[in-house]
């Protein structure tokens, strides 16, 4: 297998070294890797999705209820659990795409005190194109890497991922 070419962290890290040799700099280059490459998928992935209309965070909880199933509806807290947000910033998001005629609050039928949060009709047909674009933006982003590749990089995320979670 040949040699990836030097890279922008490379650079940083060589200078490091020059700089500070005493310092084992190498979880550097993981932690400005991993960095630089949230960056430019993140730029990637919004652009697919502004598309749509959707910010990232938005085609986040369109697709929570999405992938729920039939009837496409959680309660607040239940989304809450499937993202990485505060309550605050899950209302706000909620607001949002309920103003954009994305989701509707519903009451709930087993406890009228609380609400469901639903995909409307535009919700579920605008995540439906969505995704398929996304997951197509997905394969595009991770082409340049075999299934063994795909595979080892999953795997060791998952573990470094692992500590955290």
């Amino acid at each position: 297998m040949g040699r990836t070419k030097e890279d922008h962290v490379d650079r940083i890290l060589a200078q490091w070294r020059r700089e500070r040799p005493e310092l084992d700099v190498e979880p550097m280059g993981i932690f400005g890797r991993l960095k630089r490459l949230t960056t430019h998928i993140g730029r990637e992935v919004d652009a697919v999705l502004l598309k749509y209309g959707l910010s990232s965070s938005a085609f986040d909880v369109l697709a929570t209820l999405r992938r729920s199933g039939f009837p496409y509806r959680l309660s607040p807290g239940e989304l809450l659990g499937m993202t990485m947000v505060s309550s605050g910033t899950m209302t706000n998001r909620i607001d949002q795409l309920e103003k954009a005629g994305f989701v509707e609050r519903l009451f709930n039928p087993e406890d009228r005190r609380s609400v469901l949060i639903a995909l409307t009709e535009k919700g579920l047909a605008t995540v439906e194109e969505a995704v398929g674009a996304h997951v197509a933006n997905q394969q595009r982003l991770t082409c340049n890497l075999t299934a063994e590749d795909k595979a080892d990089l999953d795997r060791l995320l998952r573990k470094f991922l692992s500590e955290f979670e």
